[in-house]
């Protein structure tokens, strides 16, 4: 994290930078003859980036531990049940109607309308699911797809018709850091923070879910209830990234698999692990779209998949392997 301080047009020292952060955070001036230019640099333009690729990259990596877990699939994402589409869709609408400068209070509307949409998306497919009593899982799935496809068919048909630059909303259906400030940070942050401390307790739940129903309801584990606690968690973690960074796939995807090839399926160890690799790998990644074609910038989810699909084709090709 500290070496992405230094990438940039301006070429600003790691001592300097690292001072500059001390400065702002310990409030006594540390760093009195760097110029006021790489101050801002440095605190208002670097620093919330890369602290918003990390909040975003551990936010994804966790709700994508915790959907695989809950799903009990390996291959879910935290985008199975349309979070990802209803994102997509409100940021699309926000950014046609309102523009990209419109704010409620200190946030842009974007943010605000594309973590909207997600969580009602979200919210019609559990109330599709449910079933006397219960939630269908297989269901929860079916409608997420179907309202994700729907979402994006609606997306497609504003881009169409709208006659506007439609280069804003490119930006953030393939995911970007290129705008980020302290606020996307802290729309961020207390759903990672608030939705850790719930879902960390419950990963020997999420162990015990991974048994077949009856056995998890022998041991006394009230699997509706559980689910739904997981399920309401990780979504909003997921909406509240996806509203400021925009869709970045193969976050949630393949975080746990690498993982799981170092640490084992235990979800009091794969969960915290997660959430810290994460972090480091979408940072990463943001280093490598600032730098791969500077000083253009190359959207931060294109990264993620030009990384996160040949290593997705290999976790396939060793399931085949086991299964045959």
């Amino acid at each position: 994290a500290s070496l992405t301080l230094t990438i940039g047009a301006a070429s600003i020292p790691l001592e300097s930078s690292v001072k500059i952060f001390l400065t702002h955070v310990f409030a006594f001036q540390i760093e009195p003859q760097s110029p006021a230019s790489w101050d801002t640099i440095v605190w208002e333009i670097r620093l919330p980036r890369i602290f918003l690729a990390a909040t975003v990259g551990a936010s994804l990596a966790l709700a994508g531990s915790t959907y695989q877990g809950i799903f009990q699939n390996h291959l879910a994402d935290p985008y199975l049940i349309g979070v990802a589409s209803g994102a997509g869709f409100g940021a699309t609408l926000s950014l046609l109607i309102f523009g990209s400068s419109l704010t409620l209070g200190m946030f842009t509307t974007v943010p605000i309308t594309a973590f909207s949409v997600a969580i009602l998306t979200v919210g019609i497919a559990y109330v599709l699911a449910k079933k006397h009593g219960g939630t269908q899982t297989n269901t929860l799935i079916l409608a997420g797809v179907a309202l994700g496809s729907l979402m994006s068919s609606l997306t497609t048909f504003l881009l169409m018709t709208s006659g506007k630059d439609i280069r804003p909303i490119l930006s953030f259906l393939f995911g970007s850091f290129a705008t980020a400030n302290w606020q996307d940070v802290f729309v961020v942050l207390p759903y990672l923070t608030v939705g850790t401390m719930i879902i960390l307790p419950l990963s020997r739940m999420l162990n015990i879910l991974q048994l077949d129903q009856e056995q998890a309801i022998q041991l006394g584990v009230h699997t509706e209830k559980i689910r739904l606690y997981l399920l309401i968690c990780s979504s909003l973690i997921t909406a509240s990234a996806v509203s400021v960074s925009g869709v970045i796939g193969f976050i949630g995807l393949i975080t746990p698999h690498c993982v799981r090839l170092v640490w084992g399926y235990d979800y009091r160890t794969l969960l915290p692990f997660s959430i810290l690799l994460g972090a480091i790998f979408l940072i990463v990644s943001d280093s490598i779209a600032r730098m791969a074609l500077a000083p253009q910038e190359i959207p931060v989810g294109v990264v993620t998949a030009l990384f996160g699909s040949p290593f997705f084709l290999y976790i396939l090709r060793k399931r085949y392997q086991a299964w045959y």
